[in-house]
């Protein structure tokens, strides 16, 4: 399996670019603000051809090259439903203006062709499979994705900006719950194997081992308690 990962634009969020190997058929997941250039270089390196884009939830520096990305390749973009107005109005998903220079870089809007995730669903998409998990906390439509173990290859999650190494999604813009977001870490994360890869939306690559060790959210739900949301740095918008 290929896996290719890079962070874009002013927040660092971090694209990824999947395929059974080089050569084949790939899925894009999160092309967020001033990602299409990495996208495209990405695609040219290991001659990749598009099927999807599919997001773990709808902020701008998740969704903001999803218009251009899509329109170039003829793909379709996967969201959950509760996100989806976000492509289109992102100030609102903020609570605020982002910025006048900031967004003459974007190109607001739903691509052509949208389809809506829902939890529990099964996606294949260029060969690969992909389990989605309605994940609330950051978003109310937030959603990870989690691909199957493979032979001597472990399963692989990404967490969008519910889960980071160390840390977890912030909850305090429009459509965040503190509560909703422990709920979704013991729901969604708790039951995966240790071994587990977590591809998050900012930051390095952990495992869920890992984060069950030391991640003090991920620790206090786990030992039932209310985890104290100024125990570490959260990233994400």
């Amino acid at each position: 399996m290929l896996i290719a990962g890079f962070p874009a634009g002013a927040w660092g969020t971090n694209c990824y670019v999947v395929a059974p190997a080089a050569g084949e058929e790939c899925v894009i997941i999160d092309p967020g603000h001033q990602a299409t250039q990495g996208v495209e270089e990405t695609l040219r390196k290991h001659r990749l051809k598009p099927v999807a884009v599919v997001l773990t939830h709808g902020h701008i520096d998740h969704v903001a090259s999803v218009v251009p990305v899509c329109g170039a390749h003829d793909v379709p973009a996967w969201i959950h439903p509760e996100d989806r107005y976000m492509m289109s109005d992102p100030e609102k998903a903020l609570g605020r203006s982002i910025g006048m220079p900031l967004m003459g870089e974007l190109t607001i809007g739903e691509p052509d062709d949208v389809r809506e995730l829902t939890d529990g669903a099964g996606l294949k998409l260029a060969g690969l499979d992909f389990t989605v998990a309605h994940a609330p906390g950051h978003t109310k439509g937030s959603v990870t994705f989690r691909m199957p173990e493979q032979s001597d290859i472990p399963s692989v999650f990404f967490s969008g900006d519910l889960l980071f190494a160390g840390s977890i999604g912030r909850t305090d813009l429009p459509g965040g719950s503190h509560a909703e977001m422990l709920e979704s870490l013991a729901r969604v994360c708790l039951p995966l194997d240790d071994s587990t890869v977590v591809l998050s939306g900012h930051g390095p690559q952990t495992t869920i081992g890992r984060e069950r060790a030391t991640n003090p959210y991920l620790r206090e739900v786990a030992a039932g308690l209310a985890a104290d949301p100024t125990a570490a740095p959260r990233r994400g918008m």
